[in-house]
């Protein structure tokens, strides 16, 4: 048999509405709560027109884009662990990248060329974690960037300014700009000086030389000609200043392939 249940004494009501009202408070996706300072999604002093449009999916994100952008170094928005790389094929999202930032907080990049990194990765500021592509639903070349609050999207702010909804904005990055996207490297040729290009391969001129066991500080990465050196045969070659360029198969810098935090070239 059905019983009506027993009215609640008034005091005791009136805390239990107040503590559902505070639990909806705390639940809501809405809420705000610590947010990183989000910085713009590519390398340090880089411009990028960001559209924004109510008929986007999800509305609140911002497609990026500027001429000749394919292959160009999408890097973390702000510190956290890579929790997802995903490859949806022609679908969607197509390759994408999930970062998440502690406190509800989560980035997305999508529409990626290829991958940096992989799930469980600690990333900072100016970390590349892909290159710009046209994979999924994309129709062209760009980045799809999303910030989103326990699994909601929201609207997009960088150094806690709000982005422009709803249209097109150009977005300068100050990411990493302290210097810390940069990358450190020892010379390791066995003894003989190493060649310094003023381009990244063997067919352009020599500039240079930096002797074995020298420091080098590597601006940013690119690939070039494929050469076998000290650590094995590689295409990507090192940027150590201005039309400076050295193969990175005989430079230690503690990674098999490209540094996570230094961009493309």
């Amino acid at each position: 048999m059905y019983r009506r249940p027993t009215p609640l004494p008034r005091s005791t009501a009136i805390l239990a509405a107040v503590a559902a009202v505070a639990a909806a408070v705390l639940l809501n996706p809405g809420t705000a709560q610590a947010a990183p300072a989000f910085k713009v999604p590519f390398p340090c002093g880089q411009s990028w027109v960001g559209q924004t449009r109510p008929a986007h999916s999800p509305p609140n994100a911002i497609d990026f884009n500027r001429a000749d952008d394919q292959g160009d170094p999408v890097v973390a928005s702000a510190p956290g662990t890579i929790d997802r790389v995903t490859d949806l094929g022609g679908t969607s999202y197509g390759k994408y990248v999930r970062i998440n930032h502690g406190s509800g907080y989560t980035t997305y990049y999508a529409h990626l060329n290829a991958f940096n990194v992989s799930v469980g990765q600690t990333v900072g500021y100016g970390s590349v974690i892909g290159w710009v592509g046209n994979t999924g639903g994309s129709t062209g070349p760009h980045l799809h960037y999303e910030q989103r609050l326990n699994g909601a999207d929201i609207q997009v702010r960088f150094n806690g300014a709000l982005a422009l909804y709803w249209g097109e904005k150009t977005y300068t990055s100050d990411n990493a700009c302290s210097g810390s996207n940069t990358g450190a490297g020892t010379v390791n040729t066995a003894g003989a000086p190493l060649t310094v290009r003023s381009g990244p391969g063997t067919g352009y001129s020599a500039v240079g030389s930096v002797a074995d066991g020298a420091s080098v500080t590597i601006y940013c990465q690119t690939t070039g000609t494929t050469v076998t050196g000290t650590y094995g045969t590689s295409n990507i070659w090192d940027r150590i200043g201005t039309g400076r360029y050295v193969s990175d198969t005989y430079v230690y810098t503690g990674y098999d392939g490209f540094i996570p935090s230094v961009p493309r070239c």
